[in-house]
């Protein structure tokens, strides 16, 4: 299956494109995703980062679908 991965602000700097698709074992998790993602952009592992799959936040167990949209973000503060 494929799923399409968006990154937001210093996540998109970080693995050099905004979007990308990526392909996915059937009964892959949020979490294993993010795995994987975070060896080929080692970088992300500094970040506490926020994910959302469909524009709606997500626990790290959710399973994927063929066609999900993921967004990955870090977490922001401000005053």
């Amino acid at each position: 299956m494929v799923v399409n991965i968006l990154f937001f602000g210093s996540t998109a700097d970080i693995a050099g494109t905004r979007n990308l698709d990526r392909y996915c074992e059937d009964e892959e998790t949020v979490s294993e995703l993010l795995d994987k993602i975070s060896l080929d952009y080692p970088a992300l592992a500094k970040h506490k980062l926020l994910i959302a799959v469909n524009e709606e936040y997500v626990d790290p167990d959710t399973l994927l679908k063929d066609g999900d949209e993921i967004a990955v973000f870090t977490a922001v503060s401000g005053g």
